[in-house]
C-alpha cells in the first residue's frame, strides 16, 4: 500500500512541476508576443513624427568627438553574452531580453543565438562560427558518432571576423553557457577547426560565470536522469515530457514558429518534410534523433557528465576568470532548507526544497572520489552552490574566495575569483525587477572589469578618456 502511496506522491510531483513549467513558458512566450505587437503598433503609430528626426538628423554634420568616440569604441574587445539551458540570443522570442537589458550598458555587446537544448560541444562550435563567420562545422567524427549533419548555420559574416590573439574577446556565461566558454577556450587551444590553425586559448581574454554549472547539478536526476549512469531517462519524468515536446515542435517544423524561438536541433533533420511520419516514430521512441545518441545538454549537466567533461579542460595561465554563484538555502538547526518563500520564483522553490534534501543512492556509486551529499545541499533551484564557484571535479583548479567586488582591483590570470550571491537561478536574467539595484550593481562590475582591470597587455583607452 505504501508504494502505491509513494507513486501517487510522484505523480502529483510531476504534474504539478510540468503545469509550473509549461505556464512560465507560456508566460515568456506570451510577454514576449505582447511586447512586440505593442512596439509594431507604437512604431506604426509614430512613424510619421520618428522619419522627420531621422530627416534632420540625416542633415546634420557628424562631429570629429562622434567619429573619435566611434573610433575609440570599435577597438574595444567585445563582450560576448552567452545563454544558458532553454535561452535564446538576440533575435528571438522578438524584442525580449535574456539579460534583462544587460547588453545595453555596454557599447559593444554581441548576444549570439545559440540550440538552447543542444549539447555543450555542439553550442561551443555554434559560438566559434557565430563570432568568425562560415558555416558551422560540427566535425565529421562527432556528427557521424551523434547521427546528425556535420554542418549547420551559416553566416555569412561573423560578428567578430577579426577575433585573434591580437583582437581577443571577454565571455560572460550563464548557468550552461558559462561550460560553453570553457569547453570553446579548450578547442581554441587544441587548434580543433578546421582551416583555423592560429586559433589559441589566447583569444580568450576573460571568462564571467553567473550561476555557471561547472560542476553539473543533482537536480537532472530530479528531473529524470538515472543516477547510476547520468545518461539515460527514467521512463515517466518531467524531462521524458520535455523530450516528447521538442520532438513534436521540431517535426511540425512551423517557419514561424521556429523563427521565434528554436531548440537548435535543426541539424538533427527531425522535420516531418525529411523525416515523415516514420521518423516521428523512431525519434519519439528513442531509436533516433538527440535524445537517442545523447548530444544534447542534459547528459552534460549530470555530476558525471561534468566530471568527463572537466577531465580535459583547462584553466589557462593568461585568461582572467571571476564567477558569481547563487544560494537560496540556510540551515536551520542543522537541516538545509529554502531562505525564503517570497524570494525564490515559483517555477524554482520545490526544486530548492528537493536539492536541499538529495542523498545520492548508497547501493550505486559514487559520480566521483570523495563525493559527500552535504557538498551538494546548498542550491539555487537549478544548480548545487558547489558546483558554481568554479571547476573542482575530478581536479581542483585555482581559486579564490572573495565577499565584495571593491576587493577585484588587482586580479592574477589563471585563478577563478568567486562570489556567493543570495538568490535563486534565474534572478540575473528575463525579469530585471526581480533583483533590483543588486542586478545593476552586478552587471557594472561585470562591465567594469572587462574594460578597466582585465586587459591582456596594454591597456586600451576608453572612449570617456579620450578628452582627459
Amino acid at each position: 500500500m505504501l508504494r502505491y502511496w509513494m507513486l501517487a506522491v510522484q505523480l502529483i510531483e510531476l504534474f504539478v512541476s510540468a503545469l509550473v513549467h509549461m505556464l512560465y513558458g507560456f508566460y515568456i512566450f506570451s510577454s514576449a508576443v505582447a511586447g512586440d505587437l505593442s512596439q509594431g503598433l507604437s512604431d506604426w503609430y509614430f512613424k510619421p513624427n520618428m522619419d522627420l528626426v531621422i530627416k534632420e538628423l540625416q542633415q546634420q554634420e557628424p562631429t570629429t568627438t562622434t567619429n573619435s568616440t566611434s573610433t575609440r569604441l570599435k577597438d574595444l574587445p567585445p563582450i560576448v553574452l552567452v545563454h544558458g539551458i532553454f535561452g535564446f540570443g538576440k533575435g528571438r522570442l522578438g524584442g525580449l531580453s535574456y539579460f534583462a537589458g544587460a547588453e545595453n550598458k555596454d557599447e559593444r555587446v554581441l548576444v549570439p543565438d545559440l540550440g538552447s537544448l543542444t549539447s555543450i560541444y555542439d553550442r561551443s562550435r555554434e559560438l566559434f562560427y557565430y563570432l568568425k563567420g562560415g558555416q558551422v562545422d560540427y566535425g565529421d567524427e562527432h556528427s557521424k558518432a551523434c547521427g546528425h549533419s556535420q554542418f549547420g548555420r551559416m553566416y555569412e559574416r561573423g560578428n567578430y571576423p577579426e577575433w585573434d590573439e591580437d583582437y581577443p574577446i571577454h565571455f560572460v556565461g550563464h548557468s550552461a553557457g558559462a561550460q560553453v566558454v570553457r569547453v570553446l577556450q579548450q578547442m581554441l587551444a587544441d587548434k580543433a577547426f578546421k582551416g583555423y590553425s592560429n586559433t589559441s586559448e589566447s583569444w580568450v581574454l576573460s571568462i564571467t560565470s553567473l550561476s555557471g554549472a561547472f560542476n553539473g547539478t543533482t537536480r537532472t536526476y530530479l528531473d529524470g536522469m538515472y543516477p547510476e549512469d547520468g545518461k539515460s531517462l527514467k521512463s515517466i519524468c518531467l524531462l521524458q515530457i520535455c523530450r516528447l515536446g521538442v520532438i513534436v515542435y521540431d517535426w511540425l517544423d512551423i517557419p514561424w514558429l521556429k523563427a521565434y524561438y528554436n531548440f537548435g536541433f535543426d541539424h538533427f533533420n527531425m522535420s516531418w518534410k525529411k523525416k515523415g511520419i516514420s521518423g516521428l516514430v523512431d525519434c519519439l521512441l528513442g531509436s533516433a534523433g538527440p535524445f537517442s545518441s545523447m548530444d544534447w545538454i542534459l547528459p552534460d549537466l549530470t555530476i558525471q557528465g561534468s566530471v568527463a567533461l572537466n577531465s580535459h579542460l583547462q584553466t589557462f595561465p593568461n585568461t582572467y576568470y571571476f564567477s558569481y554563484a547563487t544560494k537560496r538555502t540556510r540551515k536551520i538547526m542543522g537541516i538545509t532548507m529554502p531562505s525564503s518563500i517570497f524570494g525564490i520564483h515559483p517555477m524554482l522553490f520545490i526544486r530548492v526544497l528537493q536539492m536541499s534534501q538529495w542523498r545520492h543512492p548508497s547501493e550505486i556509486s559514487p559520480p566521483y572520489k570523495g563525493y559527500r551529499d552535504e557538498d551538494w545541499q546548498d542550491n539555487d533551484g537549478a544548480l548545487n552552490t558547489i558546483s558554481m564557484t568554479h571547476p573542482r571535479f575530478p581536479i581542483e583548479h585555482p581559486s579564490h574566495f572573495i565577499q565584495d567586488d571593491s576587493t577585484c582591483e588587482s586580479l592574477r590570470p589563471g585563478i577563478w575569483y568567486y562570489k556567493i550571491v543570495e538568490g535563486d537561478h534565474i534572478l540575473f536574467i528575463v525579469n530585471r525587477e526581480r533583483a533590483g539595484v543588486q542586478f545593476d550593481l552586478i552587471y557594472d562590475n561585470i562591465f567594469e572589469r572587462c574594460r578597466k582591470h582585465v586587459f591582456k597587455r596594454n591597456p586600451q583607452m576608453l572612449p570617456n578618456e579620450a578628452q582627459q
